[in-house]
């Protein structure tokens, strides 16, 4: 996912960055190590965020539905924060 995102946004936006990779042969191992980075990041970014708000394998076993909720939230908060401070910039 990361990958594939870094790699449309430098096609659009960071062309002369995009130009010098794919030219220095380069590109492929840019993308994985952007993918890395981010599978990192947004891990670690997750264990934080449930940590910080509580979300405990005691809701999951008391109210599944809203332990849904509540990570799938944590994951997309997470995941806006890796785009904007990895993937876009």
């Amino acid at each position: 996912m990361w990958r594939q995102r870094r790699l449309q946004y430098i096609r659009r936006n960071r062309k002369r960055l995009y130009e010098e990779l794919q030219t220095s042969d380069r590109l492929n191992e840019h993308l994985d190590e952007v993918d890395r980075q981010a599978d990192l990041f947004f891990s670690q970014l997750v264990k934080q965020l449930v940590e910080q708000q509580g979300i405990t394998e005691d809701l999951k076993a008391e109210n599944q539905l809203l332990w849904v909720q509540q990570m799938n939230n944590v994951q997309n908060v997470a995941a806006e924060i890796v785009l904007n401070e990895l993937i876009y910039c």
